[in-house]
């Protein structure tokens, strides 16, 4: 049986009598890859109408959906009704990948005389790789979940998906794949395209099930590490596109906290504490400058700090790892609590916003690794040079953050030439907290950031992940696929022909 459980009290709502058995595992996955057919035949077009009409079914369960995970997770009706909103969107953004069909890299190079010699015709795109399995986030129910961005992204580029019931909200994983399969059914496709399976033993077998080309994952260093070695090997290693958080430095520049430290201080507090730090972008250290600015900078965060309650935590699990990473900062010499928030109540699983500072003189230990929840170190720095030295200790992220006024130019130059060496984004004068789904965005970053910093998790470049490609040498026309023939049929899209880029040819 698999609990679903409030994290308010702690007490178990419904069970599922859904554990996947071997047999069961069988059967989805053979059912994966048949769909790959129908995928396939579907074309652009018609895959771009799927995922437009799972969008509108998970519109008409609006109500019962954003319930249902607000039981399981405890993130309150009006956060849960933006994230839904959010994941009907990246399902009508993907559709909008497929009608523009840039994604494909369509490149054709017809036979001709070269300097090199006789050239052959010579035709390549991206193809599927095949059914993709998907291992959701706790903190995302919906769009980073069984409905989001890498079911979305793997359903565009033609990919089945198989997505593992995360134990924190199990109902509203398997009320989401419901909500996506009446939405593929209304748009006329027969196959499983989404299935999902329970159950920590069924999430390693299928790993490493010879029908799964490729896994998305969002999640906790130790985990993802655990099955991205399983991908690895395997017989036929498969890739693994895991995203795995990180501690995501914030640098206040001298002249910024002189002219609006308060603000910052302020802002950084919303930031840290947001969804009670659940969120994989939450700063989770902050340089500021030893001086009476760095001063006030500080006193505003204390301040905002001391005021904010303490907020329900995903789950159980979630709550303790805060618990013990927040006992290891605190006990870690060199690190002084300067602020917390308020108590959270007997039952339930409740996480205390916590203001922290550390010795920059010996950073080491748990002060260099995530702790995930309402937790904030602040690391005072002396000079430029300090500050360029101390964001060096910090490994690879998925976000930099920079906060410069003008008369900071110099040293904020120098750097974001380091952060473009260390996260996947940079953030100026901002907050890393949301990710925008975009065709611009870039979510990924640096291992342990991500297990490769050559893909996103999130926007429309994320499709890639999910493609290998292919050349035609010298394959009659009607034998090739619509893209690359002379004159496609399924509409006009971006094709490089003999070296020049065409935009409609």
């Amino acid at each position: 049986m698999i609990p679903s459980v409030d994290p308010r009290t702690g007490q178990t709502a419904a069970e599922l009598d859904a554990e996947t058995t071997s047999a069961d595992l069988e059967r989805i996955t053979a059912a994966a890859a048949a769909a790959t057919r129908e995928l396939a035949e579907l074309s652009r077009s018609g895959r771009a109408e799927m995922l437009r009409s799972m969008g509108r079914s998970l519109e008409r369960h609006r109500d019962d959906l954003v319930a249902i995970a607000d039981r399981e997770t405890g993130l309150g009706p009006v956060r849960l009704g933006g994230e839904l909103t959010r994941t009907r969107w990246q399902l009508d953004l993907f559709a909008d990948v497929l009608e523009d069909g840039g994604y494909l890299e369509a490149t054709i190079d017809h036979a001709g005389d070269t300097p090199m010699g006789p050239r052959p015709d010579l035709r390549r795109m991206l193809t599927p790789l095949g059914p993709v399995a998907v291992f959701g986030a706790s903190n995302f129910p919906f769009a980073f979940s069984v409905p989001g961005g890498d079911t979305a992204s793997a359903l565009a580029a033609g990919c089945p998906v198989v997505a593992k019931v995360h134990d924190a909200h199990p109902l509203t994983s398997v009320r989401s794949q419901e909500a996506l399969a009446e939405g593929a059914r209304a748009a006329g496709v027969e196959s499983d395209v989404v299935s999902v399976i329970y159950g920590r033993r069924a999430a390693g077998d299928l790993v490493r099930h010879p029908s799964i080309r490729a896994v998305g994952f969002t999640g906790s260093l130790s985990v993802g590490r655990e099955l991205f070695d399983v991908a690895g090997a395997r017989p036929t290693p498969i890739p693994f596109y895991g995203e795995l958080g990180a501690l995501n430095p914030v640098m206040v520049c001298r002249e910024a906290a002189r002219s609006r430290g308060e603000s910052i201080g302020q802002g950084l507090a919303a930031s840290f504490t947001l969804g009670v730090g659940q969120f994989c972008t939450k700063p989770g250290v902050a340089l500021i400058p030893a001086s009476s600015d760095g001063d006030a900078l500080r006193d505003a965060l204390v301040g905002a700090v001391e005021q904010l309650p303490a907020g329900v935590m995903l789950s159980e699990r979630t709550r303790n790892a805060f618990a013990g990473g927040s006992v290891a900062l605190r006990e870690h010499p060199g690190v002084q609590v300067l602020a917390e928030g308020g108590g959270g109540k007997e039952r339930g699983w409740w996480g205390t916003p916590l203001l922290l500072r550390a010795d920059a003189r010996g950073l080491d230990g748990p002060v260099l690794d995530e702790c995930f929840g309402p937790v904030l170190v602040l690391v005072e720095y002396g000079s430029d040079d300090d500050l360029l030295a101390l964001l060096a200790r910090f490994g690879p992220a998925l976000t930099g953050t920079v906060h410069a006024d003008d008369a900071d130019r110099p040293v904020a130059a120098r750097i974001l030439r380091m952060l473009q060496d260390s996260v996947g984004r940079v953030v100026w004068n901002g907050y890393p907290t949301g990710v925008a789904v975009s065709w611009a965005m870039h979510h990924g970053g640096p291992y342990p950031a991500t297990t490769n910093p050559l893909h996103t998790s999130v926007g429309a470049t994320s499709i890639r992940r999910w493609l290998r490609p292919i050349s035609f040498q010298d394959v009659p026309d009607a034998l090739l696929p619509d893209e690359l023939r002379d004159r496609p049929t399924g509409g006009q899209l971006p094709r490089r022909v003999d070296g020049r880029l065409l935009l409609a040819d």
